[in-house]
């Protein structure tokens, strides 16, 4: 082992506080992934100012930092399953993790917050017994909140997409199109009677499945994912709750995981993640291609940071043959603590220059976002207003 490894591995095991004494030995400094190992032992190990938000070893309340999640996600992208289990559980044990995890009422004082709730993604396969119904009814109490934002204007935009299906010759009061009905008749308008007088009633076709949208989401679960996973699961359960459409879940880091069965319920589809861990994002964009029957109803969302840790010129190839073959596609960027943009700007600019909207928006603004692709409306000018710098 050269002399300047022997150095780093020193000075990692050793902390910030020695790095005067190793420079002096002819240290040539650390490289970039030995400053984020740095980073996440000094948070846990370190002494005073390399805490959670430089609040040193003696931090009481790191969970609610914002940093959390992140720091969990870079342990896992850097050390090995066994490692980060003693990492995680020192973690616990120095930073007043144990005390919410393992005391059930604690868990359920807390108000919804969602790097809490990525946290405890994060950390479900530690999670004491007990405590296991506790952290899902956290979870699912911040759920309902996202739910109750999002619902009714994601079902608003389906219904208003795809108003323009094809009728069918067979009544019903219930899938009766009001309002190309009432256009079609307006010839018959009775000014005696102040009203419309339809020679022609069209219903909608609701028992035809063959012209039915197939939205598949694809959900990068790696480890800065936390909030994006959130906003996506919700989506995605509201979509498969619909009829109108057909819905497909897939989650990935280096393995592929299709979570299509767990979409009956939200809390279920969240803990079906396994959050950290490396990235494919290229292997699961052809796992995805797979999925599709017919391309020009299939709109394809990639839900990713789009740190790709595996082929990027297989990625961008993928993303380029599906919207080829006539699927819609569009990247949602990951949004991290605050709602801020979180994504390889780089990549992000590439896929864009290949006609490939890449939005980095509020969650609020998604319905709008599927109405309009799913009516087939460009998405270039909605993509210039929503885009936000990223990160590198």
């Amino acid at each position: 082992m050269a002399q300047t490894e022997q150095i780093s591995r020193w000075r990692l095991i050793l902390g910030a506080e020695t790095e005067t004494f190793f420079a002096q030995m002819g240290g040539g400094g650390l490289s970039q992934e030995e400053l984020l190992m740095d980073g996440a032992l000094g948070a846990i190990y370190g002494g005073p100012g390399e805490g959670f938000g430089g609040q040193g070893g003696g931090a009481g309340k790191g969970p609610s930092s914002p940093v959390i999640s992140k720091w969990l996600g870079d342990l896992r992208s850097l050390f090995d399953p066994e490692m980060v289990a003693v990492v995680q559980n020192d973690a616990i044990e120095r930073k007043g993790l144990k005390q919410l995890l393992l005391e059930p009422e604690l868990l359920e004082g807390l108000e919804p917050d969602l790097n809490m709730a990525s946290t405890l993604l994060m950390l479900k396969d530690q999670i004491p017994k007990k405590s296991k119904e506790s952290a899902r009814r956290y979870i699912r109490k911040l759920v309902e909140q996202i739910n109750k934002m999002l619902e009714s204007d994601v079902r608003r935009a389906v219904t208003a997409a795809l108003n323009r299906r094809a009728h069918s010759p067979l009544p019903s009061a219930s899938a009766i199109d009001f309002p190309y009905t009432i256009r079609r008749n307006l010839k018959n308008y009775n000014a005696e009677l102040k009203t419309v007088i339809p020679e022609r009633v069209w219903f909608f076709d609701r028992s035809s499945k063959i012209n039915r949208w197939h939205i598949i989401l694809d959900i990068d679960q790696s480890g800065s994912m936390g909030q994006s996973i959130l906003y996506s699961s919700v989506m995605a359960c509201l979509l498969a709750s619909m009829q109108a459409v057909k819905t497909s879940v897939v989650a990935f880091d280096t393995q592929i995981m299709d979570l299509t069965p767990l979409c009956a319920d939200p809390v279920d589809l969240l803990f079906g993640f396994q959050m950290g861990g490396g990235t494919d994002i290229a292997k699961s964009i052809a796992y995805c291609q797979g999925l599709v029957e017919a391309p020009a109803k299939t709109l394809f969302f990639l839900i990713s940071d789009l740190e790709e840790g595996g082929n990027r010129a297989a990625l961008l190839r993928r993303l380029e043959e599906l919207k080829g073959s006539g699927v819609t596609v569009i990247v949602l960027l990951a949004i991290a603590d605050g709602g801020r943009p979180y994504y390889d700007a780089q990549t992000a600019q590439r896929i864009a220059s290949m006609g490939i909207p890449c939005f980095a928006c509020a969650p609020e603004r998604l319905p709008e976002l599927l109405e309009r692709a799913l009516k087939g409306q460009s998405l270039e000018e909605l993509a210039k207003a929503k885009k936000e710098p990223g990160r590198a």
